[in-house]
């Protein structure tokens, strides 16, 4: 039997790795994002394998309409990578405007919200019943950067999301995780080589790594038995200031 995953963010970075990971696994794969030309350049090398869905994951329609189309062609779904994200420019919390404020909230709490519930809610239903759930949490849901007040917080949240899905799927035979990642090399992570603020208030470069050892450790995840699970996984570039960060 195939197995069924979706990955959201698929179009770039974690997600395309991760989604490429998955399908050279042989998996099928629902991907979602909010670029088609991106998600089509994901699903180049096994298309045979791809669902292209264009999803804004803040939006609950939007939402809505991905998921059942991952259940009409599908018919289930085992697998979800909670991974769309977004962040914002470094800034003192009295310099954040609300409209950048609730645009991170929307994207990483909220979209992560909406594509857990039509995840869930599918696999309560199918026969066999049950999936996975893992969400990207990022090592900011742990230790956070100076000025990231809108990023950390919502990654915060995530950790909530987390251990509350997995406590209310248990029933269900929903399994969730959470996988934080520090510094994985991608676009997102070019300025790293330029340096990056520090909690001692300078500045300094940081080691990345790369992106598929990521996508590695996801895989892994996924395809454990809904018998075991892995509640968080932290990978991350070896000499990243974390431990000790502050």
């Amino acid at each position: 039997m195939f197995r069924i995953a979706a990955v959201t963010g698929a179009g770039s970075g974690i997600g395309r790795a991760a989604a490429r990971r998955l399908m050279q696994a042989g998996w099928q794969v629902a991907l979602l994002g909010r670029r088609e030309d991106m998600l089509q350049e994901t699903a180049s090398v096994a298309p045979e394998r791809a669902l292209v869905l264009p999803t804004d994951v803040a939006d609950e329609a939007q939402v809505a309409a991905a998921f059942a189309a991952i259940e009409q062609r599908f018919g289930r779904l085992d697998f979800l990578f909670n991974n769309a994200g977004r962040g914002a420019p470094a800034s003192d919390i009295d310099e954040l405007g609300i409209d950048i404020w609730r645009a991170v909230v929307e994207v990483n709490l909220t979209g992560s919200f909406l594509c857990a519930r039509a995840a869930f809610g599918l696999m309560k239903r199918q026969a066999p019943r049950g999936g996975r759930i893992v969400n990207n949490g990022s090592i900011s849901a742990h230790a956070p950067r100076p000025g990231s007040i809108a990023y950390t917080s919502t990654k915060h949240a995530i950790t909530g999301l987390t251990k509350t899905l997995a406590l209310d799927g248990r029933k269900h035979d929903i399994a969730a995780g959470q996988l934080d990642i520090g510094n994985a090399e991608t676009d997102l992570t070019e300025r790293f080589k330029q340096g990056v603020p520090q909690a001692h208030g300078g500045t300094m470069v940081e080691p990345v790594m790369d992106v598929d050892h990521a996508a590695s450790a996801l895989l892994y995840m996924a395809e454990l038995p809904l018998s075991a699970n892995v509640p968080f996984l932290t990978v991350m570039a070896t000499k990243m200031p974390y431990i000790g960060r502050g």
